[in-house]
């Protein structure tokens, strides 16, 4: 008999045999959401020259010393210099060159006065405020250093970092492959969307939920379509996915307490069984394991058939899986602290995870039910922009209570 484990039980059990996928370079205009594999260090200076930040006059700073709007210094304009080009002279005692934003600090210069702090008459330029040394002036490095760690391995990469990439000068990246993660339902119920729907049966949304999901943390999914309740079916299907080289296989349905826990029989004569109970709702019954074939093991997780179950499981522990293989370091959901509106009268000594959408009243957010928490009802997940999570020693909550979301805003 598999004992029920906790939460974090199970997640480290699904993690703890999984290693990042091969690396391969990629353009940078394919690499946003992929995760590195190499540290990434600045190769040069970000700027790799001291510019200005300002439109207005490049000065010695000692030179504005005393200025102001009744007792102007006077200097002698040399020239000018916009972005992108370099200044043909530099500033020497008494002198200033017009800059504009961008362009190289002029040799000599150490400050920038902008231009409402000064006016030019003829081939002089006024100065109506002292300045410091530095003003207005962006020095070489500001942003990043020779050398400096700007992007560790194991870092997903958001359009901010593909910026920075370009910004270095780099036109590919070393990333982890993406993982190819079968999908396969199981049913006799089940339909496709597009054909008609005989009384007694349901229509097939977790797969096209699964595929979503899949996508959305980087993965490749790889559809295996649907498996009737027949052990040799569902073998069968799981061992198509293996020999089109699929890293992870979720399958949701044929995992409960009952006569048809399918893939729990399939692994344990194929494979090896590791746990099939967690200590959650929704999303109690999941089992996970690891199917053989020709010496190759892939890891499997049997989500519930419930559309909401099979969301929470996958959101608890295939995400971080998937993650995982591409060699992420943050493997974490983000949550938030609020106050929770409803009534829970009873709970049963598992973590719930409540459907709920947020509110802002009298300046903090609030965490309302979407209604009916059933694992069936796909509506409450659609109507939802977080899940509160309930901790397994609370036998209730009662409204007030602060209590910790996950957003679903992303």
């Amino acid at each position: 008999m598999y004992p029920m484990l906790s939460v974090e039980e199970a997640l480290g059990r699904v993690l703890s045999g999984l290693s990042p996928l091969p690396e391969e370079r990629v353009p940078i205009l394919a690499a946003l959401g992929r995760v590195v594999s190499r540290d990434l260090r600045a190769p040069c200076d970000v700027p790799p020259h001291a510019n200005s930040a300002m439109d207005g006059y490049a000065v010695r700073a000692a030179d504005t010393a005393g200025a102001g709007p009744g007792n102007p210094v006077r200097l002698r304009l040399v020239g000018e210099v916009a972005a992108g080009h370099l200044p043909g002279a530099g500033v020497a005692p008494g002198t200033a060159i017009r800059i504009m934003t961008g362009a190289p600090l002029p040799p000599g210069a150490d400050a920038v006065v902008r231009f409402e702090w000064a006016r030019r008459e003829g081939e002089e330029v006024l100065v109506s405020r002292a300045v410091p040394p530095g003003q207005d002036v962006r020095p070489a490095g500001e942003d990043v250093r020779a050398g400096e760690l700007v992007i560790p391995a194991g870092t997903r990469l958001r359009p901010q970092e593909i910026g920075m990439l370009a910004t270095l000068g780099q036109t590919g990246v070393w990333v982890h492959r993406r993982p190819r993660v079968g999908i396969l339902a199981t049913g006799d119920e089940l339909v496709e969307p597009g054909h008609p729907l005989p009384p007694g049966k349901i229509r097939n949304a977790n797969s096209y939920s699964n595929y979503a999901q899949v996508l959305s943390c980087g993965g490749i999914p790889v559809p295996l379509g649907v498996a009737r309740d027949r052990e040799d079916e569902v073998a069968a299907r799981l061992r198509a996915g293996l020999e089109r080289g699929v890293d992870l296989l979720l399958v949701s349905g044929g995992v409960s307490v009952g006569d048809f826990d399918l893939v729990k029989r399939v692994l344990a004569a194929q494979g090896r069984m590791d746990f099939w109970r967690v200590r959650m709702k929704p999303g109690k019954p999941l089992a996970f394991g690891w199917l053989s074939l020709g010496g190759r093991e892939v890891p499997v997780l049997g989500m519930p058939g419930n559309p909401v179950s099979a969301m929470i499981s996958f959101l608890v522990f295939a995400r971080p899986a998937i993650l995982a293989l591409q060699g992420a370091r943050d493997l974490s959901l983000p949550t938030l602290t609020v106050r929770f509106a409803d009534r829970v009268e009873r709970k049963d000594g598992r973590r719930h995870f409540l459907r709920v959408r947020l509110s802002e009243e009298g300046g903090e957010l609030v965490a309302h039910l979407t209604g009916d928490q059933g694992s069936g009802i796909l509506s409450s997940l659609v109507r939802a922009d977080a899940l509160a999570v309930i901790p397994e020693d609370w036998d209730h909550v009662a409204p007030g209570a602060r209590v910790e979301v996950i957003p679903l805003w992303r």
